[in-house]
């Protein structure tokens, strides 16, 4: 059996890494965010969501990166073509959207605008 960068398997074998990576990245990129809530006082609901919204860039972007890793640059969209054709299975909560810089790049900001706005209300 030859093996291939692009075969079904491997991209099975990258999408289960990713998702083991998923809670430990979630946990490490989320508490300095709670930490400054529970600093600032700030509700728990709103820290804990911000705290997500807040993880949430720098870990697509660490799991970007282990895909370019993985795959190569030149052949990582091979790897978000397959996501894209197993929309219900390994390809859930993906978007290409979720990739451009300027998408995480909101969410850190709207990350930080929920607690003035906890203040306010």
């Amino acid at each position: 059996m030859e093996y291939s960068e692009l075969s079904e398997r491997n991209f099975q074998r990258i999408w289960l890494i990713n998702w083991a990576l998923f809670p430990a990245m979630l946990i490490l990129f989320a508490w300095p965010y709670y930490l400054l809530c529970t600093i600032l006082n700030t509700p728990d609901y709103i820290a804990w969501g911000g705290a997500a919204l807040f993880a949430a860039p720098f870990m697509m972007t660490v799991l970007h990166g282990h895909v370019t890793m993985a795959m190569g640059a030149l052949h990582r969209h091979h790897y978000y073509e397959w996501l894209r054709k197993h929309p219900y299975t390994y390809g859930i909560f993906f978007h290409p959207i979720m990739f451009r810089t300027r998408f995480r790049l909101m969410l850190v900001v709207i990350a930080f605008l929920l607690i003035p706005a906890s203040w306010v209300v």
